[in-house]
């Protein structure tokens, strides 16, 4: 089947050079000369704007960049460093920010994140969503939106916006709580394509058993956002509803975009015109070479209310080398699969990783969603799961879950070595879904230094 080709791609060249769609052509050097002048502007107007990067650039004026390897000398721009003054990373008055997201912290602080966006800021971002769009949807298309919707500027309300762009018809819907009840909406509003968490997507794919529709829903599409994605999930949802599934690659921090899969859905295409990624090793900084795997890190190069400089996401993975089936030239990043803080060391030896534990639990038929939690069990460590089932899960899923960590090496590894103990599988079973949040494992151990 001869594939698309990505419709960023012509979005990027219209962007970059101002050519007319379906003329011109973009090639690596378009893109990495235009990057390198939006570069020189962020650093200049970030340097004399941003109280913050006014102190943390000082040594690295914007008239000295001459190529974009230049920046692996800048400093990193940490989550940290929003917490403690968000304000100080504004290079435009308050008066000129159209929305304020603020997000949770999930760390020891307990100060949020505050990111700024100006009107202009947002429809960069309603700009992506509609060209990118249009690979997965059509004119006449119904997109029941499951992502925060009821504020003017809200995620959802923004991809209400872009959607109508392009003459599909956005059903705004929310985050889903009841999924019987959103099953009703989609039945009732014949939606065919869904924008959602993969969690809750997966709740409603869950929604009733394999075998069965009595819904009657038929979706073509899903896009999942927000967090990273098991393969587990989405053989879930394709067997389920025999749909396309694709990637999206965001933060708020970036603008609410990254990256989205093409028809390939063989990695995300990055856009590269308004972010600049980089991957690094996570330890000592150092920029990687395309195929190794790092953490993400990312210069906005068109935002102006609150532009950022080498951001570090927390997110691991890799740029693929190998062209892309559908003939792009824009550059390809692997699916998110772990955040650096979602790899927890044993007591022993090895890592478990959030990733490990997805795979495993949401390959058992029923499972919605799982929270885990290392504590301290006398020498050893003692792994905690509890799991959000669906109404029609058997009374033998808790023992498939049990059999599921087994399944995970390192876990087997460590229970067999008297490092690791597992607790009984906490079930909950109630039809409102848990509220969505960062999924990450808890650690609840006490260290040496908690203990001074």
């Amino acid at each position: 089947m001869l594939l698309q080709k990505t419709p960023l791609e012509q979005w990027i060249l219209h962007k970059i050079s101002g050519l007319a769609y379906k003329t011109g052509q973009l090639t690596r050097t378009l893109i990495e000369d235009y990057q390198l002048v939006k570069l020189k502007e962020t650093v200049a107007l970030a340097s004399e704007k941003s109280l913050f990067y006014r102190g943390a650039l000082g040594r690295f004026p914007a008239e000295k960049i001459s190529s974009l390897k230049d920046l692996r000398a800048f400093p990193f721009t940490t989550a940290d460093d929003i917490r403690q003054n968000p304000l100080r990373f504004l290079c435009c008055s308050q008066d000129e920010i159209k929305r304020v997201v603020t997000l949770e912290s999930s760390g020891t602080t307990g100060l949020p994140k505050r990111i700024f966006f100006t009107s202009a800021d947002q429809e960069l971002t309603k700009d992506f969503f509609h060209h990118g769009m249009t690979v997965i949807a059509r004119p006449g298309d119904k997109v029941l939106i499951l992502l925060p919707c009821e504020r003017p500027g809200s995620v959802g309300a923004l991809f209400a916006e872009s959607a109508r762009r392009m003459n599909l018809l956005p059903v705004p819907h929310g985050i889903v709580k009841e999924p019987g009840y959103t099953l009703e909406v989609m039945a009732k509003e014949q939606t065919d394509t869904l924008l959602g968490i993969p969690t809750q997507v997966l709740a409603l794919a869950s929604g009733e058993p394999p075998d069965k529709n009595e819904f009657q829903v038929d979706v073509k599409n899903v896009i999942l956002n927000t967090d990273h994605v098991p393969r587990a999930i989405i053989n879930l949802i394709k067997r389920k509803w025999n749909c396309r599934v694709f990637n999206h690659y965001a933060m708020t921090e970036m603008g609410l975009g990254g990256g989205l899969e093409c028809e390939a859905l063989a990695g995300y295409h990055m856009r590269e015109a308004d972010l600049l990624f980089e991957v690094a090793d996570p330890v000592t900084g150092a920029v990687l070479p395309e195929g190794e795997e790092g953490e993400v890190v990312f210069t906005t190069l068109t935002r102006r209310g609150m532009p950022l400089i080498r951001y570090r996401t927390g997110d691991l993975a890799r740029f693929i080398p190998e062209p892309c089936p559908c003939g792009t030239v824009l550059k390809r990043m692997a699916p998110v699969r772990d955040r650096i803080k979602g790899r927890i060391a044993l007591n022993g030896s090895g890592l478990l990783s959030m990733s490990r534990l997805d795979e495993a639990l949401f390959g058992v038929k029923g499972v919605l969603n799982f929270q885990a939690v290392i504590s301290s069990d006398g020498g050893a460590d003692c792994l905690a799961v509890k799991v959000q089932l669906a109404g029609w899960a058997g009374e033998e899923t808790p023992a498939l879950i049990s059999k599921a960590l087994f399944s995970i090496p390192v876990i087997a590894e460590s229970i067999g070595q008297g490092f690791l103990t597992l607790a009984p599988v906490e079930v909950d079973r109630s039809s409102l879904l848990w509220k969505p949040a960062k999924r990450m494992i808890q650690d609840l151990r006490v260290t040496r230094s908690d203990k001074r």
